[in-house]
């Protein structure tokens, strides 16, 4: 019984291995007809059964099948800029088209490797695929750029990330590539998956990219954004603090990341964590004016005033184009005068003497100073939103039609 049903076995698997050639041959007498499309459909069953050897023309089929689609519509469209006919150009199509060109002669070339029944490995289609993909996976550059500009960002991270991986697949083996766009096309695989949210793929693409020095800068800081973005634990926080810290460490240059550190502490409320960040800031530059500021937004937060208008000063001084500076020079003076209004205010009058009025307009008339520089540096009020302060000034110093005039600007 046992060898009657080997032999049932036997029969049935050769019977499968013969169907599945007669597929494949069909599949090849459709193609060379020029049948493409239909050569494409009629191969599907034989792309993962069979032997290696017509898993790999099967495939080989199906990638040539849509080169050729491919290439006709190139052809239209190249006619089309050279000779304007309102022929239609179906871009989506052809993009799509050498995409799955290159991915289907990568998975031809992966059984195409694989031992025959004598147990030699003799590629058969592997030389046409690198003379044809060597510069026709270039082809995933501009397709990435078309899905990109449509805002079709997983289209353009599957294009990118073809260019990329195409360049590490066997199919290229003993072929130099001399791949001098790789990192680079990397990073904006990275950058289209962070559109499309799919910040495993950020992260993968990003380290990539970032293996070329020109192209770290650029993939560190969209690793950051991704961290950024799927924050959830302490833990998670804590990363992206420390990403933060050494691409500023990194790149002292870019100022940004120091922002982006204050910022953090400054909005998550941790006032402590703030002030002695920005004391080590100092420390290691001391002329490091986002370190004066966020110094000063400590003190500010503890209500130590003078202690916040000194900081703001001083990056004011550093940098006298530094317009949030100056800006929050003045309303911290104008929050002191308050402060110093309430505190010398007669308990049951509420009134100052003559002598404290004047220590309390003199607060007011630096603020003042201040808040009109801002106004100098940013008349359209575009980077900071002064109007409203320095009315309130001009109204408790009592200088009428400058308020008026700001009253005007308010209720535009």
């Amino acid at each position: 019984m046992k060898k009657i049903m080997m032999v049932a076995l036997m029969a049935a698997a050769t019977a499968t291995a013969f169907a599945q050639s007669e597929v494949v041959k069909n599949a090849k007498k459709l193609f060379d007809k020029g049948q493409v499309e239909e050569a494409a459909q009629a191969v599907q069953s034989a792309l993962n059964e069979g032997t290696p050897e017509d898993k790999a023309t099967a495939w080989n089929i199906v990638s040539e099948a849509y080169y050729k689609k491919f290439a006709d519509i190139q052809e239209i469209q190249l006619k089309e800029k050279v000779q304007p006919t309102g022929a239609t150009v179906d871009e989506k199509t052809m993009h799509e088209s050498i995409m799955k060109a290159l991915e289907a002669a990568m998975k031809c070339d992966e059984f195409d490797a694989m031992p025959n029944d004598k147990g030699k490995v003799k590629p058969r289609f592997r030389q046409a695929s690198q003379q044809k993909y060597q510069n026709g996976r270039l082809q995933c550059i501009a397709a990435g750029q078309w899905f990109y500009n449509q805002k079709d960002y997983t289209g353009a991270f599957n294009a990118f990330k073809l260019y990329v991986e195409s360049g590490m697949s066997s199919m290229f083996e003993g072929v130099n590539l001399n791949d001098q766009y790789a990192n680079e096309i990397a990073y904006f695989a990275s950058l289209s998956a962070y559109q499309a949210k799919d910040y495993e793929n950020v992260v993968k693409y990003a380290q990539i990219a970032a293996q070329d020095t020109a192209k770290a800068k650029d993939a560190t800081e969209i690793l950051v954004f991704a961290k950024k973005e799927t924050m959830k634990t302490s833990q998670d926080t804590l990363e992206y603090i420390d990403m933060l810290k050494k691409a500023a460490q990194q790149f002292p240059q870019d100022q940004r990341y120091s922002a982006w550190i204050g910022d953090y502490y400054l909005n998550s409320g941790k006032t402590a964590e703030l002030a002695e960040w920005a004391d080590g800031e100092i420390a290691k530059n001391p002329d490091d004016k986002f370190g004066y500021v966020y110094k000063g937004e400590a003190a500010r937060l503890q209500d130590k005033f003078d202690d916040a208008v000194e900081c703001y000063k001083k990056a004011f001084e550093l940098d006298p184009t530094y317009i949030a500076a100056a800006y929050q020079a003045g309303v911290t003076l104008n929050s002191k005068a308050i402060k110093l209004k309430d505190e010398l205010s007669d308990k049951k009058t509420g009134m100052l003497t003559k002598v404290n009025a004047d220590k309390v307009k003199a607060v007011l008339e630096e603020a003042k100073g201040y808040l009109e520089k801002v106004r100098e540096l940013d008349p359209d009020h575009s980077q900071v939103n002064w109007v409203y302060a320095l009315y309130q000034l001009y109204y408790n110093l009592g200088e009428k039609a400058k308020a008026d005039e700001l009253e005007k600007m308010l209720n535009q």
